[in-house]
């Protein structure tokens, strides 16, 4: 489209959100050893999308499920709004997952193998405004996988703390 007016052109472009949270499952990468993410939509109702606005949501045993064809994420918990009347959502509910066909076969396909899960990483907003979810194809870490990545994580920090002390 050409438009005459330039200030009306530039007020047609996509905002980002202002100040919109991240919500971040950090007990996943110390509990699983991820293989390949993906970037799906979450189905909300109005009220779900002003909470997660406003940072109120947990992942605590948040996990991905297949129903037929089509990908669930079950037990993630959103806070009820506030402001929200007699119309409020329930705060832990099944959420449908949208991706395109081919990541979904995708899944499914790895999802079928021994010792796959699918695992919710990060909930944020996209630059057109819209809610999205990173989830990943993970296997289970074992517990010496665990003790390995402490000390792996313990090194880091100590030599950073020795870059510090040297400067």
């Amino acid at each position: 489209m050409i438009f005459k007016n330039r200030s009306f052109a530039l007020s047609m472009k996509k905002k980002s959100v202002p100040n919109a949270p991240s919500i971040v499952n950090r007990s996943a990468k110390f509990h699983f050893a991820i293989e390949s993410t993906f970037t799906a939509g979450m189905m909300l109702v109005g009220t779900e999308v002003k909470s997660i606005r406003e940072g109120k949501a947990s992942f605590n045993d948040t996990f991905c499920i297949f129903h037929g064809d089509e990908l669930y994420i079950r037990n993630l918990y959103i806070a009820e709004y506030v402001m929200g009347t007699n119309n409020n959502h329930a705060p832990v509910r099944e959420r449908k997952l949208l991706l395109n066909r081919q990541e979904l076969n995708k899944i499914l396909n790895k999802k079928k193998e021994k010792g796959y899960t699918i695992v919710p990483l990060k909930i944020f907003f996209s630059e057109s405004g819209h809610i999205k979810i990173d989830i990943a194809l993970a296997k289970g870490k074992k517990t010496y996988d665990k003790r390995d990545s402490i000390k792996k994580k313990d090194q880091e920090r100590d030599l950073k703390r020795i870059m510090r002390d040297y400067k």
